[in-house]
This record gives structure tokens, sequence and C-alpha cells, in this order.
């Protein structure tokens, strides 16, 4: 066939190919195993290995990638170190554009009409007494508009993006939590084994994009036991996987289950799957319990009732249940602000990093895995994965940073963090805010903040001009969040309006 009627075909192929996405994902949703399809496929499409084998008979090519985003802002950094300054200082900036050090206060380097926009959103009072702001060019690192960007404040939820992009760094977006079953020390014992799986769930009905299941989990085992002519078993189980203690700081909270590494359904005492909701005590517990239930339904007695135990480092498992991969995780932790994924992201980054898995060694981990990626974490504090707790601290300018990392075609197992964002008007958090005619509506992607006098929002927007730009608002002390809300969506929609 000659050439040019090849490439017709193929033109004409992804042309209907498009047209049957739209119809597909209008009827299901852009959603497989938590990750949006496109946004995996062109992850994918960056990897060393190209794409697949389409059975041509040759192996396949490496794919074409952009060249890295932050090469202009790796530039800067590397001469702000030369001359003595902090790591990405007034990263990106352009000479002599000032510091932006007052509330409402910024520069317009290279953008002095987004100035003129934002200087007086950012001094609305509904901000409260204390305000901070960045916004970046993530192509090359260019400092658009920026008010005490290095200033550490109270992050609440935007904290999460920093999670996110330390747990994507440790262990990438391919990987899964295990759950196992392994035999006892004791005959006859059989311990069900908590690897830390957040997905985990004991429903007989998985909920879209689920991971581990405890009931599949029970079928495998009962197979297995059965096989080995074993119908009567006593149950164990270990979640000494996590140290350090199990309530989070804030106490008994709605928000967030006793950390545990072996809980199902978040530990939820009723069918909901995010938000507030009353929650075990003892999550592993409950867990171990319902595994029981499940072995008996299927044909196992469980003699007794479940007690911890701890398994042989070496044991062989006789069944075991994977999670969603970490990169569905991390998006369905930023689209619902999913505070009991986020908490077990973090413990998974410090187990990964050789820290304790407990809320002080996840802190450690989290502030020095950024800063290995080349972020400035001057002033940084992770007390939490969530951001539930006041005494995180955060800096607008490190929030936009990682962002662009982010975005960095260089580094594609970050980009979760991108696609995971709340789409204004749309999704998750963000899905009644800047809605209907706003400017921002389905174009700003962005993680919310809120704590009782707290309000954040950071994420990316495509500019008119094509550009993508990465911004991050913080305020304190604000008098309610309706109105902080409503001052941080005008603020995203004047970005989103950048020229």
């Amino acid at each position: 066939m000659p050439l040019v009627k090849t490439w017709q075909l193929i033109a004409a192929s992804a042309v209907a190919g498009l047209v049957l996405s739209a119809a597909t994902v209008s009827v299901t949703g852009p959603w497989d195993s938590g990750q949006r399809k496109a946004e995996r496929d062109r992850a994918a499409s960056w990897s060393r290995m190209g794409g697949v084998d389409h059975g041509s008979g040759r192996l396949p090519e490496a794919a074409p990638s952009a060249p890295g985003v932050l090469s202009g802002l790796a530039a800067a950094l590397q001469a702000e170190k030369q001359a003595g300054n902090p790591l990405g200082e007034q990263a990106g900036r352009q000479p002599g554009t000032g510091t932006g050090t007052g509330a409402g206060e910024g520069t317009g380097s290279g953008s002095d009409a987004l100035a003129e926009a934002l200087r007086p959103l950012l001094a609305d009072p509904a901000l409260g007494s204390l305000r901070s702001a960045s916004v970046i060019d993530t192509a090359t690192g260019r400092v658009l508009y920026e008010a005490k960007p290095r200033e550490p404040m109270t992050p609440a939820s935007t904290v999460k993006i920093a999670t996110a992009t330390a747990v994507l760094a440790a262990l990438g977006p391919e990987h899964r939590f295990r759950t196992t079953v392994t035999p006892g020390a004791a005959p006859g014992q059989i311990i069900l084994v908590g690897g830390g799986d957040p997905s985990l769930t004991a429903r007989k009905k998985p909920p879209a994009g689920s991971g581990g299941s405890l009931v599949a989990l029970a079928a495998d085992t009962a197979q297995a036991l059965k096989a080995a002519g074993t119908d009567s078993v006593s149950l164990g189980y270990d979640d000494s996987l996590y140290s350090g203690p199990a309530r989070h700081p804030i106490g008994l909270n709605p928000n967030v289950a006793p950390l545990s590494a072996l809980t199902a359904d978040e530990g939820r005492l009723n069918d909901s799957l995010s938000g507030p909701a009353d929650r075990s005590e003892d999550p592993s517990g409950d867990t171990a319990r319902a595994f029981a239930d499940l072995l008996a339904d299927r044909g196992i007695k469980v003699t007794g009732a479940p007690a911890k135990a701890r398994a042989a480092a070496d044991a062989e498992p006789l069944a075991t249940t994977l999670s969603t991969p970490l990169g569905g995780l991390v998006e369905r932790m930023l689209t619902n602000s999913d505070n009991d994924i986020a908490e077990a992201l973090a413990r998974q980054s410090a187990l990964a990093s050789g820290q304790p898995g407990s809320f002080e060694g996840a802190g450690k981990a989290v502030a020095a895995t950024l800063a290995s990626l080349g972020v400035d974490t001057t002033g940084a504090r992770f007390a939490d994965g969530s951001g539930l707790d006041r005494g995180d601290k955060v800096s607008a300018g490190l929030l936009t940073a990682l962002l662009a990392k982010a975005a960095d075609p260089q580094r594609p197992e970050l980009r979760p963090v991108l696609t995971g964002l709340p789409v204004a008007g749309f999704s998750g958090t963000l899905r009644g805010r800047n809605s209907g005619g706003s400017p921002a509506a389905g174009l700003v992607r962005a993680k919310t903040g809120t704590l009782s006098g707290v309000n954040a929002l950071a994420g990316t927007v495509v500019a008119p001009s094509g550009r993508l730009l990465a911004f991050a608002f913080l305020a304190a002390n604000t008098p309610g969040p309706e109105g902080a809300e409503k001052a941080l969506d005008k603020l995203a929609a004047a970005v989103a309006g950048t020229r």
C-alpha cells in the first residue's frame, strides 16, 4: 500500500478512536483502576521502552519526549546556589524584579497584567491577616507573581501535594501494597498480615477503583487450606508494619481512623467511600474479625477469637491481595482529599526511606525525599501526611515548585500529582467551586485546604497562551471558610485568564 494511504489510514483510525473514546468516557468515565486513562497512557509514552508492540514484528522504539521543562529553573537554582543563596530562593525570577514581601504585594515578572489582577484580590479581607502567593510558569520556572512565597504557613490539605510527591518519588506509580495470609508458628494457625494498603476493602461488591479485597483473599486462603486438607484454623493478625501512636494528634475524629497497617474500608462504620464518618476504634481487630467471617462463609472454621500475632519474616504466603497501583491511590487521595490514604502513604514513604512507620518517621522521610528532588524545603515541617495537624508548615513557593516538578517530562512517575487534582466545577472537592460560567471551570486543577481559620488552594491551569502555570495561595486567620474560598477561587480564575 502506498505510504500516503497508510498515513491516511492511520489518521482516520486515530480520529475514529478519539470519537469512540469520547463516547466511552461519557458512559463510563475516564477512570481505570483509579487513574485517568489518557494521563496514564501519556506517562507511559515517556517510558524508555516507548509504546507497545502492535504486531509490526519490530521491537518498540522509544517514544519521543519533550525537553525538560525545568531546565530554566535548574539553571536559576544553580546560579543562586553558587551565589550563596538558599536553594530555590527567588528561583526563576528575572534580575531586579523585587521580593514581593507584603500581603497583597507581588511581582509581575513577565506578567504585569497578572500582577495587577492578583494584587487587589489577594488583599481581600476574607483572606485574613496573613496571605502568601506564588505563580510560576512550569516550563521555565519563571516567577509570574509572588507575595511572601517563602513564608512557612499552615497548609491544611494542600500538604497532600507534598505527601503525594514524596511517595511517588520513593516507590513509583506502579507500586502495590500487599495484604497476605501466612502460616503461623502454632499448628493450625494462620496469620493475616497487613501491608498498609489503604484501598483494602471487606465489601462483597468492591467500590470502583478498589484495590485489595479481603473477600478475594479469604477465597484464595480457603482454597489453599482445603487443598492441604485443612478446614479448621486459629487466626492471628499482624499489624506491626507501622509504629508509634495510632491515633492522629487531633484525637478521635470522623475525618481519619486510627492508623493501622491492617485496615479495611478506612475503618468506616457505614457504607460511605469518602468524607467524614464514624470510625472503628480498633481497625486491625475489626478487619481480622471480618476476615474470620469470610473464611467461615467459605467452609473454614475459625476457632477462638482472632488475636494479635507476629508473622515470620520468611513465611511463604498462602494467599495475597494487592492494592490499587500507587498512582491511582495518589489520585484518589488528592481528588477526594482522603486523609486516611494520605496518612498511609506518608508512612509508606517512611518505610521506603528506612525510617520508622510513624508520624515522626514519615515527617523526616517526606522532607528528605523532597529535598532530594532539588526543591527548597527551608522552613517546611511535615507533622502528618494529611494536613489535619496545624503543626504542618509549607510555603507557597514549595507547593508551586512541587507542581512544576510533577510537570517535568523527565519525571513521569510524578504525573499523578497533577492528574489527581480536582477539576474546578467538575470533580472532588472543587466540584461546586468555580463552576458554571467561571473562566476557571474545567481548566483549573487544584488541591483545596481548609481548617478553622486556614484556607488554601494550590494547583495548575493551562493559560490561554498555552502555558502550564502552577499557583499556590495560602491564607491564615481567615474570618470564615465561605468568604475565603470565594476569594481563593477568584485568584485561581484570574490566573486562568492570564495571557
